[in-house]
């Protein structure tokens, strides 16, 4: 058997497809994977901030049409890339275990922290969730934006004079580049996006042999984490273009969820936190996110 596996062309999701064909072919060695690389709208377009080129789904899209085209059998994504809604026809198969959900800095040599920055600061980030926090954190800090991959957001500290960048630990980590990491930024300073760290395969709705290939290594606690967070960000109906974080820690068949939502230009940011039962994940996100958009609309009004 043979399946077709697409992805984009990034290091990054070159690391993360390997890293879930890796995972499968140790529970099904008698498979042949095969990697297709294709160019999704948000590859090609380099020059403009994600929020102005369109919503989520900018790197999915073409891959997505793909699988409906039956041109490849899976497809692996950063689950936070992923529009809250699927085209039809397809779905999610199971989901493996997450990697470390945090934000992290990259700094310029002699800084270690988020804490010993100087004054005036310039940090680089292409989100405004990661914006806002750090700017309520440390108000004082400059905050320029950047687009590009990882290593081309990494020369850029020097080829553009900048103090450091904000990324994700989990593409640091999946890429082999721990030792960039300069400091974990803690969840009660920025919390990360919704689902920040998880992987999502793709698959047609009709692929049941697939599906149960692809189960062998989901992760039940990832799992529910992830219905928690996306079930928020459902709730919220949430862009790019709105700062948005959400984080579900899981103890045993209890819950916590936190979610951050806030207003375009970050004058009001506002965090709130629920508990309840596993077996309720989606429907815990749902109700945080009713919980945050009542306290936004009085805030408003």
């Amino acid at each position: 058997m043979k399946i077709i596996v697409g992805t984009r062309g990034s290091k990054l999701a070159l690391a993360q497809t390997n890293w879930v064909i890796d995972k499968l072919k140790k529970i099904h060695p008698e498979i042949e994977f095969e990697t297709k690389i294709i160019k999704t709208k948000g590859d090609l377009i380099q020059d403009i901030s994600l929020d102005k080129i369109g919503d989520k789904g900018l790197f999915v899209k073409e891959i997505e049409q793909q699988l409906i085209d039956n041109k490849i059998d899976m497809a692996v994504h950063s689950m936070k890339d992923m529009p809250s809604s699927l085209p039809e026809g397809l779905k999610f198969a199971g989901i493996p275990k997450r990697e470390d959900f945090r934000d992290v800095l990259v700094l310029k040599k002699g800084y270690f922290s988020i804490d010993n920055l100087p004054k005036g600061a310039k940090i680089a980030t292409g989100s405004k969730r990661r914006k806002y926090q750090l700017l309520k954190y440390r108000p004082d800090l400059n905050i320029v934006p950047i687009r590009g991959n990882i290593d081309t957001r990494i020369r850029k500290i020097e080829d553009e004079n900048l103090d450091g960048i904000v990324l994700a630990a989990s593409g640091l980590l999946r890429a082999g580049l721990e030792d960039k990491i300069s400091c974990y930024i803690p969840k009660d300073i920025m919390l990360p996006a919704p689902a920040q760290g998880a992987l999502a395969i793709e698959i047609r709705e009709n692929d049941k042999d697939i599906e149960k290939i692809i189960n062998s290594i989901k992760d039940t606690k990832t799992e529910t984490q992830i219905l928690a967070e996306r079930g928020f960000l459902d709730g919220i109906n949430g862009s790019c273009h709105i700062p948005i974080g959400a984080y579900c820690e899981v103890n045993g068949e209890n819950l916590t969820l936190t979610g951050l939502y806030g207003d375009e230009e970050g004058k009001k940011l506002i965090t709130k936190t629920i508990e309840g039962k596993t077996l309720d994940a989606r429907e815990i996100g749902l109700q945080l996110a009713k919980l945050i958009l009542r306290e936004y609309e009085c805030y408003e009004g």
